[in-house]
């Protein structure tokens, strides 16, 4: 009678792996995404919606030098610009002959790269024609991300005021000049006042302090 051929070593360890594994091996489910860090600079053309009210924001991300920029278009309006510093420092003004400034001190600077660290996953959502992933952050803003190419995509206020990107640039720049300031800003350093954050939601972000 024919003798039964041994088993190879290495069917031996396989089964003895596939055995081990079976008692103690345990599945680690998968860990919630989270959101992309903002790169150090970026372009964004946003379309804001807050009851109707629409707006186009041109907004310029400069983390290196501790700069942000929102370029405000109020639907068949004024053109406001938000110009704000790292330091705390804010100023709003327009261009136009009317010559209109106002500054204001806040607490902290721009926000972080990394600002949305912590934020609540919350599944994902089809917005806008996007299947993105969504967060939320300290009950202040909802923020939706693509899937596919990590851009964002929609944010939401808790004041419901809305945020559409219409288009993200990674890398791009303004030139240094378009950062200051007229100096009808300055005639008057009297006028700087300190506002509360939660005050300050004109712009696109304002401050990281409840971030």
């Amino acid at each position: 009678m024919a003798s039964l051929a041994k088993p190879t070593p290495r069917i031996t360890l396989f089964l003895f792996l596939i055995f081990t594994c079976s008692r103690f091996c345990k599945s680690t489910p998968d860990q919630d995404p989270t959101p992309t860090p903002w790169p150090h600079q970026f372009h964004s053309i946003l379309v804001m919606n807050y009851s109707g009210i629409l707006q186009v924001i041109d907004l310029w991300y400069d983390w290196p030098n501790g700069r942000n920029f929102n370029i405000i278009q109020h639907q068949l309006g004024n053109v406001l610009y938000d110009l704000e510093w790292n330091n705390g420092t804010s100023f709003f003004y327009t261009l136009d002959s009317s010559k209109k400034c106002s500054s204001a001190q806040l607490e902290v600077g721009i926000l972080r790269p990394n600002w949305l660290d912590g934020a609540k996953y919350l599944g994902q959502q089809h917005v806008d024609g996007f299947l993105c992933n969504v967060w939320e952050k300290v009950d202040f803003i909802w923020y939706y991300e693509d899937v596919v190419t990590k851009r964002p995509v929609h944010w939401v206020f808790y004041t419901g005021r809305e945020a559409h990107v219409m288009t993200f640039e990674v890398g791009a720049a303004l030139e240094d000049a378009k950062w200051q300031a007229p100096v009808y800003c300055f005639d008057k350093n009297d006028s700087l006042t300190s506002i509360p954050v939660e005050t300050m939601v004109d712009g696109v972000l304002k401050g990281s302090a409840v971030l």
